[in-house]
């Protein structure tokens, strides 16, 4: 089984140096071969240059300045020349399917935040004092970094990713082979219905609180928003003054982003603790969240109609600040690890489906919170009887796999 370990690292003020400097040299090596590749394009020849051409240049690159791009891992600068053939044949697959494609651009060093290490021991390596009482990592150009380890490493250690997160940095390891550990069994089964108001309710009608955490802090983000709006958006050097509002915005949104996530795994661990079977919508997140098409003016050229953009963006806000699809998969990770069966199922009708007849009709929900079916007037919570709809279908779906 696959696992990744995020850790928190504590270099010293040279360290950080070097770190931020190594992010700069991986980013002008990307950005080179981005631009080489649209110089062979455009030039009549339309030549194509792929990931082994750029990988073959690398010996060269770094003899010429070792100063920079010779101090660094040979295998990590052949990560980011992945990297950015990975991205081309992104694009090239979108234009094939007919979607938006999405030329790569060049990245900012402020926009470039990681440097992978693609595996132990090349370049880099974890636990590289391992009979020192203070964990650290060993990266090339850089030294022995101390690292904040709050859990233990299981399984073998394959890749090595080190990224920057505002101020902050870690390092994350991606490991195999790491062996499950399955909770006793409760014979428990339960269907849960993802929602805005709650972050979800379950079959046995408990409703978990959404904690709006994005709300929360709405007034305090927006302040730090409007000062960073004051300063130009485009330029070339930026103020002591601008750097720091920027930083302001940046760390709010870091701490929103730290406080979703731990709630995430609270509420994903105690759905595996109590049950063994978790039954949930199967949800598209990226087309619920999608804004609406603009309707032209029939009666006036270049006008538009009104297409209920505003109250959709409030919905959308919520919906993402929820994090609906984060919580989702790491439910099914805890669960894999844990020996416990998370069931996906078509959310269509859920919510307007009767329990005690079976009848579906739109009118059954009366408002958000409440279910009233016109055939037979059973009235109960809407978001519980959609975890109810759920866990039926899950139950079905069982049947049709047994």
């Amino acid at each position: 089984m696959l696992r990744a370990y995020k850790f928190l690292l504590r270099p010293t003020v040279r360290q950080a140096q070097a770190l931020t400097e190594m992010l700069a040299d991986h980013c002008s090596l990307y950005n080179g071969a981005l631009q080489e590749r649209r110089d062979a394009w455009r030039h009549a020849s339309k030549t194509n240059i792929t990931y082994g051409d750029q990988s073959a240049q690398l010996r060269e690159i770094r003899a010429f300045d070792p100063a920079r791009q010779g101090r660094w891992s040979f295998s990590s600068q052949q990560a980011t020349l992945r990297r950015l053939d990975k991205a081309f044949r992104a694009f090239f697959r979108r234009v094939r399917s007919g979607g938006k494609p999405g030329y790569p651009r060049f990245k900012g060093v402020g926009h470039f935040d990681t440097v992978a290490f693609p595996k132990d021991g090349d370049g880099c390596r974890w636990d590289s004092t391992p009979h020192d009482t203070q964990t650290c990592v060993r990266l090339q150009g850089v030294g022995h970094v101390r690292v904040h380890q709050h859990r233990a490493v299981e399984g073998r250690v394959k890749t090595v990713p080190v990224k920057r997160e505002g101020n902050r940095w870690y390092v994350v390891l991606t490991c195999d082979s790491v062996p499950a550990e399955p909770l006793p069994p409760t014979s428990s089964t339960v269907g849960i219905d993802m929602g805005t108001v709650h972050f979800f309710t379950d079959s046995d009608g408990e409703h978990v609180p959404n904690p709006g955490f994005l709300g929360a802090m709405a007034e305090e983000l927006a302040e730090a928003q409007r000062h960073l709006s004051t300063f130009p958006k485009r330029t070339r050097r930026r103020t002591k003054m601008h750097k720091a509002a920027a930083r302001k915005v940046a760390k709010l949104h870091a701490r929103i982003r730290r406080q979703r996530l731990d709630h995430h795994h609270k509420q994903a661990l105690a759905l595996v603790r109590e049950h063994d079977v978790i039954a949930h919508e199967k949800l598209n997140t990226a087309g619920m969240t999608k804004a609406p098409a603009p309707r032209p003016d029939p009666q006036r050229d270049g006008a538009f109609l009104a297409n209920g953009a505003a109250a959709k963006a409030g919905l959308n806000r919520s919906i993402l600040d929820a994090g609906w699809g984060q919580f989702l998969r790491i439910l099914a990770n805890k669960a894999e690890s844990a020996g416990r069966l998370v069931i996906p199922v078509d959310a269509r009708n859920t919510s307007i489906t009767c329990t005690a007849c079976g009848h579906v009709d739109n009118r059954n929900r009366v408002t958000q919170a409440k279910f009233e079916c016109v055939s037979c007037g059973f009235t109960a919570n809407a978001d519980h009887i959609g975890a109810l709809n759920i866990l039926d279908r899950a139950g079905l779906a069982l049947c049709d796999t047994a």
